[in-house]
């Protein structure tokens, strides 16, 4: 799986992306991420090899403590790709926003012909 694949997969579950809002903060133990979460360690810490498959986050060793530690650069890479996506959206917009005014001025132009009204015939329908 191509780095931005593993990036967007990784970034879809809501633990994961939770746990990278918390190592946006700073580097820390395992413990304390998983003290939020209503699951088990083993369970974090799957999560957590997900994110470390993806280059989302390191994983140190410090004697006892294992800090975990944000790595920014895949999610650079997802607003790189996701930013030309905005652009061209953006661009698409400001073509409708166009088209709009031209069909606004266009109604508001005083000699454009008014449509009449069809006279009622017998046999129509009220």
């Amino acid at each position: 799986m191509d780095r931005l694949s593993s990036t967007f997969s990784a970034l879809a579950d809501p633990t994961r992306r939770a746990i990278l809002a918390r190592l946006a903060l700073g580097e820390t133990s395992v413990n304390d991420l998983a003290a939020p979460f209503d699951m088990s360690l083993p369970a974090v810490s799957k999560h957590l090899k997900v994110l470390e498959g993806a280059g989302l986050i390191t994983r140190g060793r410090n004697a006892q403590w294992r800090p975990c530690k944000l790595e920014a650069a895949p999610l650079k890479e997802a607003a790189s790709w996701i930013d030309f996506y905005r652009k061209f959206w953006e661009a698409s917009f400001d073509r409708l926003d166009a088209y709009l005014e031209r069909l606004q001025s266009a109604d508001a132009t005083p000699d454009k012909p008014k449509p009449t009204k069809r006279k009622r015939r017998k046999n129509d329908r009220k």
